[in-house]
């Protein structure tokens, strides 16, 4: 039984700072072009050297 009063302040603290970590992502930036990326390998480059 005292597992669980451990365990539980644990896994609310870990997914807290996983929620933090998301809202701080979303906030710097980091999502912003989610479908460049995915059309950047549609692109034929060919070498220029």
């Amino acid at each position: 039984m005292s597992v669980i009063l451990l365990l539980i302040p644990v896994a609310l603290l870990l997914g807290l700072s996983g929620l933090v970590a998301f809202f701080w992502a979303l906030r710097s930036g980091q999502f912003d072009d989610p479908e460049g990326a995915a059309n950047r390998i549609l692109i034929d480059e060919e070498d220029q050297s």
